[in-house]
């Protein structure tokens, strides 16, 4: 088995609204915005792990905190840093074999781990400079952290990052702007700038969803190719359970926060135990008439309660048809019901 790249320890990110004069004054306690609460899981080297749900539960705030563009209220996140990165830290005395990045470390560490953990976002044109050429775009990333020795050799970092992104012959691209590219292009492009820093974890979001379907597949084909040559480690994060289930190699189901269904991704798409996992198979569109979803309906009602009033207990109760009193009072654990399976439901965990 792959050995843990990133262990993520009940973590946490939570946003305080701002409200009346008392609680300004701390008369009344702070109203928070629970976008994150208590979620934990590991993702091992070359492995592609998938954050799935619905808009609203969590999932985007999850990787803008392990690439480090959100600071979390609490938790932990174990990274094991390359050769390289480990060089930097052993000078600054950071000799353990993770390193949490929730903490705060001296510049020259905190630009080492950067470099370790890149993100491709879901809109390649509101990602991209329209103001910087695509040769300045990916240029950027080598002049913060010096590397090349002249321009010529940058020059050869990006030719080398636009040929493995398939944007070939790079010399017809490295003069255009974004607007000048397809959607398909300017997602490459994106990908390239994440792995001209040759990452060990890319934070994918949404990386397909702003794209035609014909589009998708050369684009997640290009992933995996990626992740093949150079045995880097994926977090994948989609609404769209059909594409987890051709892409990651494990799956963890978010509401509202919390991780409801966690497994490998056969185990979760043939076999989804919480109901709304299940609900969410549902969904996926069959292209095929004649196969019909095993699974029998489920009445699945109403929206997703907002992440300021969380319901008490197991926080699907609201929407799921099979409540019962236990949901309303107490919040399920993620308990293993099978090797490798966890879900978070009292239909499975004892009472």
């Amino acid at each position: 088995m792959s050995e843990p790249i990133l262990i993520v320890e009940n973590l946490k990110k939570y946003y305080i609204l701002r409200g009346s004069l008392l609680q300004v004054l701390g008369l009344r306690p702070p109203i928070y915005v629970r976008a994150v609460d208590g979620i934990s899981f590991t993702v091992n080297r070359g492995e592609i792990f998938c954050l799935a749900g619905e808009s609203g539960c969590g999932k985007t705030t999850t990787g803008k905190v392990i690439v480090r563009l959100l600071e979390p209220t609490s938790g932990k996140m174990l990274y094991k840093p390359s050769p390289d990165a480990r060089r930097v830290l052993e000078k600054y005395g950071y000799k353990q074999e993770y390193v949490d990045l929730a903490m705060e470390y001296p510049k020259e560490v905190d630009k080492a781990l950067r470099r370790e953990i890149q993100m491709v976002f879901q809109d390649p044109f509101g990602s991209l400079n329209p103001r910087m050429k695509i040769k300045d775009i990916l240029e950027e990333p080598l002049l913060i952290h010096n590397i090349g020795r002249d321009p010529t050799e940058r020059l050869e970092h990006v030719m080398k990052a636009l040929e493995e992104v398939k944007l070939t012959p790079p010399q017809e691209f490295i003069d255009r702007y974004p607007h000048m590219l397809s959607g398909g292009q300017r997602q490459r492009v994106a990908i390239a700038r994440a792995l001209i820093l040759r990452p060990s974890l890319i934070v994918a979001d949404e990386p397909v969803s702003m794209l035609d379907v014909s589009i998708r597949a050369e684009i997640l084909q290009l992933m995996l190719e990626i992740r093949k040559t150079r045995n880097i480690s994926y977090v994948f994060i989609t609404h769209d359970l059909a594409i987890a289930a051709n892409i990651c190699d494990r799956i963890a189901v978010m509401y509202l926060g919390k991780i409801v269904e966690m497994g490998e991704t056969a185990k979760v798409v043939d076999n989804p135990l919480h109901p709304y996992t299940r609900a969410l198979m549902q969904a996926v569109p069959e292209p095929d008439p004649r196969n019909r979803l095993k699974l029998r309906k489920l009445d699945i009602k109403g929206e997703v309660p907002s992440a300021i009033n969380i319901p008490p207990g197991c926080r699907f109760h609201p929407r799921c048809p099979f409540a019962m009193d236990v949901c309303r009072r107490e919040e399920p654990p993620l308990v293993e019901v099978e090797p490798g399976h966890y879900v978070a439901c009292w239909l499975y965990a004892k009472k």
